[in-house]
């Protein structure tokens, strides 16, 4: 295939018409999902198109796949996806560029988010992109857009962590877990991880001071207290989690997990945070990640200044992407997965 990347603007240069993709035809668990071959997207005059060299999954590619909570579909489509190609975390080369685009050139290596990530290409809006720093490889930076992005928003916007405070994170060895936990410490707080077992040592090297096993102290009485709560979408009741904390602490509920019913799942935790917050002492507040191609570049930098790492647990190649989408759905992995195209 001809993968020539002469910049036409207005137009797009030579490239192959089909691609491989991971493609979803209904909702549901993982045998919703297939690799086949799907056209290659072009892009919009304000638009670039991106040559995928790895992609990693999260939570909300659990969540798309699923088709839950329920309330999603009005956006995404009622009994269907209606994009095919599942998957917002990439890294990769642009292309080529549409006719408007300025602040992107053809051979540059970006990271970043955009619909239909889990394929040889994809169409991503310029503004929700950043230029990868040398030194920082595809593998690592496709790793950051969704998952780090998320918890930046949350220590920074939501929770407005500051120096020497006691952060407990729930969830501290998954995706958005395990980038809260270094991303807090970087902040300059004293960190406490929730995790399993199998991933405690996961926690404890990426900076918790103390790690507390929750099949073994599964609490919250004896975890303490704490200027700051994390919830990773774990389940408990607001009040269940204002208890672990000190007088003027602030809750943070991040992520939606099946911990509801259908329609809600875990959103009702979110919005009942929001509307308890003015009743209370406590803040509460809940965290939805907002896709910016200045945050990525903020993780970015933390990246390759060496305050944060990866946390890569497994690469995989789009063969294995489905298998490795059942994992995370599973709550198995340690960190996160990406998916290498390049």
């Amino acid at each position: 295939m001809s993968r020539d990347t002469t910049e036409v603007r207005g137009s797009v240069p030579a490239l192959p018409t089909t691609m491989r993709a991971l493609v979803q035809s209904a909702y549901g668990g993982t045998e919703a999902l297939r690799l086949t071959t799907a056209p290659v997207p072009r892009p919009g005059p304000k638009q670039v198109l991106v040559r995928v060299e790895a992609a990693s999954p999260d939570s909300g590619t659990v969540h798309l796949m699923t088709g839950r909570p329920r309330l999603l579909r009005l956006f995404l489509g009622l009994t269907r996806p209606r994009q095919p190609i599942p998957g917002l975390a990439f890294a990769g080369r642009v292309v080529a560029v549409g006719a408007a685009v300025e602040s992107c050139a053809v051979g540059d290596a970006v990271a970043g988010s955009a619909p239909g990530a889990f394929a040889e290409y994809v169409v991503a809006s310029p503004a929700k992109l950043a230029r990868i720093p040398d030194g920082v490889s595809m593998t690592d930076a496709s790793a950051l857009p969704i998952s780090a992005v998320t918890a930046l928003q949350a220590l920074r916007d939501a929770a407005r962590v500051r120096d020497g405070q006691r952060v407990l994170v729930i969830g501290a060895g998954g995706g958005v877990g395990s980038y809260l936990v270094q991303l807090a410490v970087a902040m300059g707080a004293r960190v406490t991880g929730v995790a399993s077992t199998a991933k405690a040592a996961h926690v404890r090297a990426l900076g918790a001071e103390r790690v507390i096993d929750y099949r073994v102290q599964p609490g919250p009485e004896g975890w303490g207290r704490f200027d700051i709560v994390v919830d990773t979408a774990d389940g408990r009741g607001l009040s269940v989690l204002r208890r672990l904390l000190e007088p003027t602490g602030a809750l943070v509920i991040v992520g939606a997990d099946h911990v509801g019913g259908p329609l809600l799942d875990g959103v009702d935790r979110q919005l009942r945070a929001l509307l308890l917050n003015p009743w209370v002492r406590h803040r509460l507040a809940a965290s939805v990640q907002r896709e910016t191609g200045a945050d990525v570049d903020v993780v970015l930098e933390h990246l390759a200044e060496g305050r944060i790492t990866a946390a890569v647990e497994q690469v995989v190649p789009l063969d294995g992407a489905i298998e490795a989408i059942g994992r995370l759905q599973r709550r198995e992995v340690s960190g996160k997965i990406v998916i290498g195209l390049g």
